[in-house]
C-alpha cells in the first residue's frame, strides 16, 4: 500500500486511533491494551486452610504515648486495626523515642506480634537491653493471620473521631515505616513490590480518587496508579486501576523480626499478666505496652474491640503475580487476593465486635464463590 492508498482509505485515521489508545494506556507503568495475566485457579478441592485474625480497633485510632506507673515509664502503642503490619516500625520508633527520654537502658516490651517485634528492634537501635513478655510468639500471634500489604490506614479510625495531633502521629508513622520496609525488601524478610489492580465498574472522577482512598497520607507515601478501560485489561469489570504495592509475607517477615531480635541480644519470656500490677514485678524500669486487643482487659481501655478477619487459602500458583481487590457486582461485595509462597489467599470479611476465632463458613462460601466468579470470567 502507497501513501496515497493509505490517505485514501483512512489508514491515517486508524493510526490516530491506535496512538490514541497507545495514549490512554500510558503512564507510570506503560501499559500495553492486551496486558495478559494467569487466573487463579479456585475451587474448593485446592483449599488448604481457612484462618481468622481478629485486628486491635479503636475508632479514635492508635494509642502511642506515656505515662507513668508508680515507678515505672508505661509507653502505650497497640490498637492499629487494620494497619499493624504498616506501621508497626513507624509506631515503634516513636514509642522507642519516648522511652528514650529517660536515662535507663533497660526496657521490657508486652508483646510479641509485630508491633511488639518491631518496638524491640527499634529499642535495641537505641542501645535499650530489651526483653519481649508475651503469651504467644510466631506463628501463633495475630498479625501472623493478616494479608499483609502496605495498607496505612485500613481498619484504623474512625473519620469523625480523628483529631489533628492525631492525624500527625499518623503521617509520622507512615513515612518511617514507608521507607522501613523498603529497606527490607527481599527473600530474607518476605517483603516486595507487586503489581495491584483495583476493579471497578465505574470510573472515578479526575483528582477525586486518590483523596478518597488515602484521605490521611501525603503524596510521597502513595503509589500512582493507572485507569484502564474496557479491553485494556483481562477482568470481568469494565475498569481496572493498576498500580504498585507492597506485599509483606508474615510467616517469612515475623520469623525473620524474631531472629533479628535474638540477634541483637533480645529475650523472650513466656508469661502472662492479668492486671496492668503485675507489671510492676517487672526488673525493667520501661515498660512498652503491645498487647493490642489485649490493652482491653490489662488497662482497661473501653474503647478497643476487634475487627475479625477471616482468609481461605489455596494452593500456591508461581505464575500468579499480581493482586487484586474489588470484584464483580452483586458477587458478594468488596473481596481480596494476594499470592505469597505459602498459597493464595483470599480474603474479604471485617466483623467488628466479633470476638470469636471459628471460621465463619458463610463467609468462607461467599469469599470463595466470589473469586471462583471473578477468575473463571478473565480473558
Amino acid at each position: 500500500m502507497d501513501r496515497r492508498t493509505l490517505i485514501k482509505t483512512g489508514g491515517l485515521g486508524l493510526i490516530g486511533l491506535g496512538l490514541e489508545a497507545c495514549s490512554r494506556a500510558a503512564g507510570p507503568y506503560a501499559l500495553s491494551p492486551s496486558i495478559r495475566l494467569a487466573p487463579v485457579r479456585v475451587s474448593w478441592d485446592r483449599v488448604i486452610r481457612t484462618t481468622v485474625g481478629l485486628r486491635p480497633y479503636r475508632p479514635s485510632g492508635f494509642v502511642l504515648r506515656a505515662e507513668r506507673l508508680d515507678g515505672k515509664t508505661l509507653v502505650h502503642n497497640y490498637g492499629h486495626g487494620g494497619s499493624g503490619m504498616s506501621l508497626s516500625w513507624g509506631t515503634g520508633s516513636m514509642a522507642a523515642d519516648l522511652a528514650a527520654e529517660r536515662d535507663e537502658r533497660r526496657a521490657a516490651v508486652i508483646g510479641c506480634g509485630v508491633a511488639g517485634l518491631t518496638t524491640g528492634r527499634q529499642l535495641q537501635r537505641r542501645g535499650f537491653d530489651v526483653t519481649i513478655y508475651a503469651m504467644s510468639v510466631p506463628p501463633d500471634t495475630t498479625s501472623n493471620m493478616s494479608l499483609a500489604a502496605w495498607t496505612p490506614t485500613s481498619g484504623l479510625v474512625d473519620s469523625s473521631r480523628r483529631t489533628s495531633q492525631w492525624d500527625a502521629q499518623l503521617r509520622e508513622a507512615a513515612r518511617i515505616a514507608y521507607r522501613q520496609l523498603q529497606l527490607l525488601i527481599g527473600p530474607e524478610y518476605g517483603i516486595s513490590w507487586i503489581d495491584s489492580y483495583r476493579l471497578r465498574e465505574t470510573a472515578p472522577r479526575e483528582g477525586v480518587e486518590d483523596a478518597r482512598e488515602d484521605p490521611l497520607l501525603p503524596r510521597e507515601l502513595r503509589t500512582g496508579s493507572t485507569l484502564l478501560g474496557p479491553g485494556e485489561h483481562p477482568f470481568p469489570t469494565r475498569y481496572a486501576s493498576h498500580g504498585t504495592t507492597l506485599r509483606i509475607e508474615p510467616s517469612i517477615y515475623l520469623d525473620a523480626l524474631v531472629r533479628d531480635f535474638l540477634r541483637f541480644g533480645g529475650r523472650i519470656v513466656i508469661r502472662k499478666f492479668d492486671t496492668a500490677r503485675d507489671l510492676m514485678t517487672l526488673d525493667e524500669p520501661i515498660v512498652v505496652n503491645c498487647t493490642g486487643l489485649g490493652s482491653g482487659e490489662l488497662f482497661g481501655d473501653s474503647e478497643i474491640r476487634p475487627l475479625k478477619g477471616q482468609l481461605t487459602v489455596l494452593v500456591p500458583q508461581e505464575e500468579v503475580d499480581y493482586t487484586t481487590f474489588g470484584g464483580l457486582p452483586g458477587a458478594g461485595g468488596f473481596i481480596h487476593m494476594q499470592p505469597r509462597a505459602d498459597g493464595i489467599v483470599l480474603g474479604g470479611t471485617s466483623q467488628e465486635g466479633e470476638w470469636s476465632l471459628e471460621p465463619d463458613e458463610d463467609a468462607r462460601r461467599r469469599i470463595v464463590g466470589a473469586h471462583s466468579q471473578l477468575f473463571d470470567a478473565m480473558r
